[in-house]
Formats: C-alpha cells, sequence, structure tokens
C-alpha cells in the first residue's frame, strides 16, 4: 500500500501470494511484483514474519530455513529498488500503526503463527519472540496453540478459550495497560475481550510503516 507521510493511504491494498517455497530468492521476486502494482514511492516499510536485527533476517519460522542466518533483506531491497528500505518484524509494524504511546501497550498478531511486539511509551522492545516461547505442556509453544495449527487442531472454541488464558497470562507477566490483537484470525474471536484490550484490523499492519521512520534508529 502506498501511504502519504501521515501514514493516510494513497492506494488501495494489494496483495499478492506467498510462494510455495518461500526462499529468499522466490520472495524478493513476489515483492517486486507488487512493487510494480503500486507505481511511484520514494521509500520502503517492510513487516517481515520473523526475526529481525540491523535489517537482516535471522530466522521465519512458517517462511524458509534460508531466511536464518543473517539474511541481510534490507540491503538486498535497497539494492533492487535504488529506494531507502527499513524492514521490522511484522508484529512490531502492527504495533506501531495500533498504539497509542503510553504506558506499557503489548500487541498480538493471530496468523499463521503467533506475532507479538512489546512498547513502553511508545518505544518498541525489539527481539520479542512471545510465539516461540514454552507454555502450558513441555514442548509446546504459545505458537502450537494459537496459530494456525492450533486452530486446526483445537478448533475454534477449545482455541477461543486458550486464547483468553493467554490474554491472562501476558497480563501477568508484562502487566500491560493496553493489549491489541490484530491478524486473519483475529476475526474468529468469539467473546468480549473486555477492558483495555482493542481488536484491530489487518490494514493497521500497512499504516504503522510510516512510524519506522519516525522513530530514531
Amino acid at each position: 500500500m502506498l501511504l502519504d507521510t501521515e501514514g493516510k493511504p494513497l492506494s488501495e491494498r494489494q496483495r499478492i501470494v506467498t510462494p510455495k517455497i518461500p526462499t529468499p530468492a522466490a520472495v524478493l521476486k513476489k515483492l517486486d511484483e507488487l512493487r510494480r502494482m503500486l507505481g511511484k514511492f520514494d521509500r520502503v516499510s517492510v513487516g517481515f514474519p520473523g526475526i529481525v536485527k540491523h535489517g537482516k533476517t535471522y530466522g521465519a519460522f512458517n517462511l524458509h530455513p534460508r531466511w536464518a542466518g543473517g539474511f541481510p533483506l534490507q540491503a538486498e531491497l535497497e539494492k533492487l529498488w535504488r529506494k531507502p528500505v527499513r524492514v521490522c518484524n511484522d508484529a512490531a509494524v502492527q504495533g506501531y500503526g495500533a498504539i497509542k504511546g503510553v504506558g506499557v501497550e503489548l500487541t498480538l498478531t493471530l496468523g499463521t503463527g503467533l506475532g507479538g511486539s512489546l512498547f513502553t511509551d511508545g518505544r518498541l522492545c525489539p527481539g520479542l519472540e512471545l510465539g516461540h516461547h514454552p507454555w502450558r505442556v513441555k514442548g509446546m509453544t504459545y505458537e502450537d496453540y494459537l496459530g494456525r495449527r492450533g486452530l486446526d487442531r483445537f478448533g475454534k472454541k477449545r482455541w477461543n478459550k486458550l486464547l483468553k488464558e493467554a490474554i491472562d497470562q501476558t497480563e501477568k507477566l508484562f502487566n500491560w495497560d493496553h493489549l491489541y490483537i490484530g491478524g486473519g484470525n483475529a476475526k474468529k474471536i468469539d467473546f468480549d475481550p473486555g477492558k483495555n484490550i482493542t481488536i484491530v484490523p489487518n490494514e493497521t499492519g500497512l499504516l504503522g510503516g510510516v512510524k519506522l521512520w519516525q522513530d530514531p534508529r
């Protein structure tokens, strides 16, 4: 999506199917197809579903092993498009688009896996991988229960009960002032989330891209 400097949409949201074997080369090719759909731009924000440090990827559990070890995604996109690029974890980008910048704020993204981002007074705590933290049963993680695998395995009713438990657990762990829940499977929530919890649309992950350029690095 093209955005203006305030984060307001200038184009429709564009989508393209993830490659069947999502290696870096295959994904870069698809990203370039998306770029051609959007027209002129002067900088790029990328939300990546995995660990990102200084523009390099250190693992994408739901993509491909070749994303591990420090793949220079930011540098590769800058070379490909000849524009400034910033790459950040996708849940963090969604968090940037959702948060108010006051107190402790946590974002959970319910999709193929489980993304999470933590902010204090609007500043990101980088490197959080809550989805892969052990939970409930030895050898299982939050993602095993609340990602797509968990939804398929336990069914919608049980998945919602587990999500309630996870919300309670994260409140005790982080003492957050506000929780934001997004991602494609947020629409499957069938209970009232309660006080200080907001369900945010997928587009929030796009609108948060502008804030990558406002947060000093």
